[in-house]
């Protein structure tokens, strides 16, 4: 049994959606701060606070590439931004606002489990080839490939590359690349298991 570590295939997509969801984030707090004010007792103490959090959140995608440890700020942000969300939804609950509580606590239970599953997405993920396929990592569960659904497999510098019968190919980053020697092995190997 052979294995590589790799960069998890929805990785590229996770990323691209990043700046989006903050956004959207910010955005409702945003409309949290205006509905707090505009309610006819307004607590200036929170009406601010949504206010700083909308614009945080709109702003951490331009910053968290500064971050050392990128997945971890973006983990903890998430975290932040639900755990808001469900105490957002317990004030807009005590001043008789449902509609108002009931979004924010759906929208909180949505980005823990976005965030619970960007954890997932951005730890070490592995591909493993042995005598009946190779198994790829997914979002929930790994998947098996035979090898009969297979044109070739070919491992070049940094890249994994799989040619699927039905014209799809994936391509995947290794991140500990191997050395030449283990390469050459690796790409027998794939030819052995193809033909």
């Amino acid at each position: 049994m052979h294995s590589l570590r790799i960069l998890h295939p929805n990785t590229p997509s996770r990323i691209r959606l990043l700046p989006v969801m903050h956004g959207l984030t910010g955005i409702l707090f945003l409309f949290n701060a205006i509905g707090i004010y505009r309610s006819p007792q307004p607590n200036w103490f929170l009406a601010v606070f949504f206010l700083v959090i909308g614009i945080a959140c709109i702003g951490f995608p331009f910053t968290m590439r500064k971050f050392r440890k990128f997945t971890e700020a973006n983990t903890v942000a998430r975290m932040i931004e639900a755990l808001i969300c469900f105490t957002g939804s317990l004030y807009f609950l005590s001043h008789l606002n449902p509609v108002t509580a009931l979004l924010l606590f759906l929208v909180g239970a949505g980005l823990a489990y976005v965030g619970w599953m960007e954890y997932r997405i951005f730890q070490p993920s592995y591909v493993k080839m042995d005598t009946t396929g190779i198994t790829l990592p997914g979002t929930f569960s790994k998947r098996l490939v035979g090898w009969n659904e297979l044109n070739n497999v070919i491992l070049r510098n940094d890249l994994l590359t799989i040619d699927f019968k039905n014209n799809r190919i994936l391509q995947l980053e290794v991140l500990d690349e191997p050395g030449a020697a283990e390469r050459e092995a690796l790409n027998n190997f794939f030819q052995s298991r193809v033909q």
